[in-house]
């Protein structure tokens, strides 16, 4: 024992360095022995906590990882229901897949009117990866992202709405897997978490209706950005909805939301940023 305990002694700057990681890193230089304090001593970043990929954060720069030291990949997003107001086409006729120029990042102005929904600016940027293969970013597919207005309405299908496309569109993944739409912080209605709907095709060919998507599931928006925003009158009733709603009592988030809850940052007065990765399995 006591061999082996001076076989990994290599002094203070071992130790020092082995100090400044994190616990898991930590572990996995101890895992891997001689090799990982080599490592270690010669200022390897693949063995560092700023490398992984965490629920909701960017996967690390470049894809998978050359080395033999794996970091930490996220889960496959949870599959949700679509919801009452997809218009994906599995709902008689209502599909804006097939809308002339819904394949835009911009998703705030009707492409049928050009009236423009209100509200505080949001900008929703997803990053897919593959959940089994170390989250490599996924180049090439296609995301569908909707939403409901800042009083809780969605397009083509609330009353005074069917006219409207907006809030509603579709983004190619671009070689780091991200795909992002600006739009606006939305509302909360009765009885449901404010939330943003996604759907992912494997290409943007593809992306013609719910027949084809390979996943479906939801967004979650964070509680303190909701109630910042909703103080906003603009946004109706919804700051007394939210009252009335938790993500323990969502009938989507309540069995679990952290591979959902995405990064936000910004304020109501300049806007916000959202940010997830979302991993499914290739």
């Amino acid at each position: 024992m006591q061999e082996q305990q001076d076989k990994y002694d290599l002094g203070l700057n071992a130790d020092l360095a082995m100090w400044m990681r994190s616990p898991m890193a930590r572990r996995r230089v101890l895992q891997m022995g001689a090799a990982g304090l080599g490592l270690l001593l010669a200022g390897c970043q693949a063995i560092t906590s700023s490398d992984q990929a965490q629920p909701g954060g960017a996967p690390p720069s470049g894809g998978s990882e050359s080395s033999s030291v794996a970091y930490d990949c996220i889960s496959t997003i949870p599959g949700e229901t679509a919801g009452p107001y997809p218009a994906d086409g599995s709902q008689a006729s209502l599909n804006a897949l097939e809308l002339s120029g819904i394949v835009r990042q911009d998703i705030r102005t009707s492409l049928s009117t050009n009236n423009t929904a209100g509200g505080v600016p949001l900008t929703v940027e997803f990053t897919l990866v593959n959940a089994a293969d170390n989250c490599t970013p996924l180049e090439g597919y296609a995301i569908y992202a909707w939403h409901c207005t800042e009083d809780g309405n969605y397009s083509m299908y609330s009353e005074g709405f069917t006219d409207e496309d907006y809030l509603r569109g579709v983004q190619p993944t671009d070689a780091d897997g991200k795909a992002s739409f600006q739009s606006i912080f939305p509302g909360c209605y009765t009885g449901r978490w404010p939330h943003i709907h996604f759907e992912i095709y494997p290409s943007l060919a593809e992306a013609t209706g719910s027949a084809n998507a390979v996943q479906t599931s939801q967004l979650a928006m964070p509680e303190s950005d909701c109630t910042t925003v909703y103080s906003d009158a603009s946004y109706g009733n919804s700051a007394n909805n939210l009252s009335n709603i938790t993500l323990a009592t969502d009938n989507i988030f309540s069995d679990g939301y952290d591979l959902q809850m995405p990064t936000v940052t910004g304020n109501a007065t300049d806007g916000y940023s959202a940010q997830l990765t979302v991993g499914i399995a290739v």
